[in-house]
């Protein structure tokens, strides 16, 4: 809190007073302290103009980062939205676009995923695109590489119910575990596993990585919604007035 109060401080002033009064190394001795002294005191009798110009800071900080963000959306736009190797769920005609970078060891990955389902589903109009995004260490890399391995061996049918069963999935990411997971979805397993050290797949998660070093990015989830940047986990009703407010032009 120090330091946004010491910038709001010098920010109220900068507003406050002639630019001419602000420097300080064309005061006297005498002048510097009594000038430091006026704004001690004005500061002290009026608390909350720091807190003001705290308020202003923060305004314009965020709106700084969101135009930042923009900017990178609009810089990665086609990785974003045209990329053929992630899977599209949702309306894939949808007025909007959602784009989700996922872990499926991310305890807030698991928290969003049936916010997002709903979001979809009583939307419908929204197309979503995943984002296989391994964060969380090597038993996530390997989640991932079995998920974009029957995605390339199987399809899309078969992502999505692996997908599914692995972001539901609370034990260690095993080989027997997906084994598993495979089995009662009747899926070439034995092919999927030897998929699973491909360079294709390797190219996938390499290529997901650098769209997220490239949007800056560090944590799951995370999402786009059009141009706009959601960090972190957001809920449905959130990510509803959200959508309303892209369709609305805001």
């Amino acid at each position: 809190m120090i330091r946004p109060l010491v910038t709001a401080t010098a920010l109220t002033l900068s507003c406050a007073l002639p630019l001419a009064a602000l420097d300080l190394d064309a005061m006297s001795d005498a002048e510097r302290e009594a000038f430091r002294e006026e704004v001690r005191a004005y500061l002290l009798e009026n608390p909350e103009v720091i807190m003001e110009a705290v308020a202003v800071l923060e305004q314009r900080e965020a709106a700084a980062q969101a135009q930042n963000d923009q900017d990178l959306v609009a810089a990665n736009a086609d990785a974003l939205f045209n990329d053929d190797r992630s899977w599209v769920g949702g309306n894939p005609e949808g007025d909007i676009t959602l784009v989700e970078f996922i872990d499926y060891r991310c305890g807030y990955c698991k928290r969003a995923h049936p916010e997002v389902t709903n979001l979809l589903k009583e939307d419908g109009n929204i197309r979503f695109v995943l984002k296989e995004f391994p964060i969380l260490g090597e038993q996530s890399v390997t989640a991932s590489r079995f998920a974009i391995a029957t995605r390339q061996v199987a399809g899309d049918e078969a992502y999505h119910s692996v997908s599914e069963a692995l972001i539901a999935y609370s034990g260690d990411i095993t080989e027997p575990a997906l084994r598993r997971i495979a089995e009662p979805l009747e899926l070439p397993v034995d092919e999927i596993i030897a998929e699973m050290g491909s360079a294709d797949v390797t190219e996938v998660i390499e290529d997901n990585h650098a769209l997220g070093r490239a949007l800056q990015i560090s944590g799951t989830p995370s999402f786009v919604m059009e141009n706009q940047m959601l960090r972190g986990y957001v809920p449905q009703a959130e990510m509803e007035l959200i959508a309303e407010d892209i369709r609305n032009g805001g």
